[in-house]
């Protein structure tokens, strides 16, 4: 009896152990790269004043796009803003800003105090619109052109580089 105990303790030990092994070993990153070059998902969205939807027939229309989810409770979404404020003075760039999980009156405030660089301005109260776009996190941003393919994703405040990189691609 006592050794089918040491059998059964053996084998949660080696389960355990297993676990362990694959959850270290996993690749927790989570790659969204597989996007670049896909058509935008199909959408519809509210727009921030409530007054009606937005789909990826609205954005068809412009040259190029930037998708940028944001939330006023977003530290980095602080630190992204002068960068969207130069950009929304960039030709040929529409920026779309979806408002993620947040409430109106504090993103109101967020935008108040810091500028409105956005062109069209949209909420996810639920997040649930954000997902179709692999958005996990914010802030991100996507870059899409008049097909509505998706040129490029940002992960994270955007920078002085990203700047860069966006005025290269759509001058």
């Amino acid at each position: 009896m006592q050794k089918i105990i040491k059998i059964i303790i053996l084998f949660i030990f080696l389960f355990v152990i297993g676990i362990f092994y694959i959850s270290l070993t996993r690749d927790t990153n989570y790659n969204t790269s597989n996007l670049i070059n896909k058509n935008t998902p199909e959408f519809k969205i509210l727009s921030f004043d409530e007054t009606n939807f937005y789909t990826r027939d609205d954005i068809r229309k412009y040259n190029y796009t930037l998708i940028n989810f944001w939330a006023s409770w977003c530290t980095p979404c602080r630190i992204e803003h002068p960068i969207l404020m130069k950009l929304s003075k960039t030709k040929n760039l529409t920026i779309f800003g979806i408002n993620f999980k947040d409430k109106n009156t504090k993103s109101k405030k967020f935008l108040s105090e810091l500028g409105n660089p956005y062109d069209l301005l949209a909420k996810d109260e639920n997040g649930k619109q954000s997902v179709r776009f692999g958005i996990y996190g914010i802030p991100e941003s996507i870059l899409i052109n008049k097909e509505l393919m998706i040129i490029q994703k940002f992960v994270g405040p955007l920078s002085i580089d990203d700047y860069n990189a966006i005025i290269k691609i759509i001058e």
